[in-house]
């Protein structure tokens, strides 16, 4: 204490602590430096599986399969490619069987996915009330989802089934002549939307469900105050609070309906499920790709029907989303 006091009183600094050693330094250093990437490179760290799983199985088939649409390609020799550049999509733009598998693609996805939505948003909407065994009731309403597409398909294929089928036995039990579910346009394409609501419909009722449970309570009971209705409130609180995920499935509804493939596949029952029908009555893009690759062997035109389903795809976002952008300026 007495020395301490010596030298401040003699203007002396005091000794500061010892110096540190190389070896001490180093480490420390290494430590901060670690951290750094710990605090910075973790989150890095934990999105790359996705992006390499990403880039390994979509966006490298995605390059590649622009490449193989500007070659005529056979499936037996995939290693020996001419290039036409754009005539494979000149000649699928010059294909009445594109337009009328894209019709189709259209009409089917409309017949599905408008009453689809529609059942799901009232399924929900019971779903969401108290009732004996609701979990039973939600757990199935996924067992459709949960099923195999084939069996789904090949189920529903022996109940529209011409001479022998259930609906047909009931149609004529009231009367009604027998349809050919298969041989006619509008009727076949009734019967696969059937396969792909009874799939579906359950799987976005419970993303419905799941949406409306995140709605405040308080906001149904200041509408019970002011005297709405039930419907009023289903309408008036409900579906604006559940409105993002509406979109969501439609969105998700709409990439389905573009790439149907397994339920008119197998509902055609052999050589005519691959072309939609003896007229490709119920042919979409998704069977006419698989047409052009794996039946015709031409795997640069069915590059390009791939290609044609992606870009309309990115075309139908587009304009959803200006339609989005037009009404929150108008609001």
């Amino acid at each position: 204490m007495a020395t301490s006091t010596t030298r401040a009183l003699a203007g002396e600094e005091p000794p500061g602590p010892p110096p540190k050693t190389g070896g001490e330094g180093t480490a420390r250093r290494r430590g901060a430096l670690l951290h750094r990437l710990d605090v910075k490179g973790a989150p890095y760290a934990f999105v790359a599986p996705f992006f390499v799983v990403f880039a390994a199985f979509s966006f490298y088939p995605l390059v590649y399969t622009s490449w193989i649409s500007l070659h005529r390609v056979e499936l037996a020799t995939l290693d020996v490619m001419e290039w036409v550049a754009f005539d494979n999509y000149v000649a699928l733009w010059n294909d009445s069987r594109f337009w009328n598998a894209l019709l189709n693609t259209f009409t089917i996805g409309v017949l599905s996915t408008v009453p689809q939505l529609l059942m799901a948003l009232g399924l929900a909407h019971l779903l969401n009330y108290r009732m004996r065994a609701s979990l039973f009731f939600r757990v199935a309403s996924l067992v459709p989802y949960a099923t195999s597409v084939a069996a789904a398909a090949l189920v529903f294929t022996m109940i529209f089934e011409r001479d022998f089928g259930m609906i047909n036995w009931a149609l004529g039990a009231v009367g009604i002549d027998p349809v050919d579910w298969e041989a006619d346009k509008w009727p076949a394409q009734i019967a696969i939307s059937t396969i792909v609501i009874w799939r579906w419909t359950g799987y976005n009722a419970l993303l419905y469900l799941a949406a409306m449970q995140a709605i405040p309570a308080d906001r149904y009971e200041a509408a019970s105050l002011d005297g709405a209705s039930r419907w009023k409130q289903f309408t008036h609180v409900t579906v604006p609070g559940i409105r993002s995920t509406i979109v969501f499935t439609i969105v998700l509804s709409t990439i389905g309906a573009t790439q149907l493939f397994g339920e008119p596949l197998i509902f055609g029952q052999g050589p005519n499920g691959v072309s939609g029908g003896a007229d490709n009555q119920y042919q979409t893009l998704g069977l006419l790709l698989y047409e052009e690759g794996w039946k015709n062997y031409q795997m640069g035109r069915s590059a390009t029907v791939a290609w044609a389903m992606f870009l309309l795809l990115v075309l139908v976002f587009a304009v959803q989303r200006l339609i989005r952008r037009a009404r929150s300026r108008t609001s």
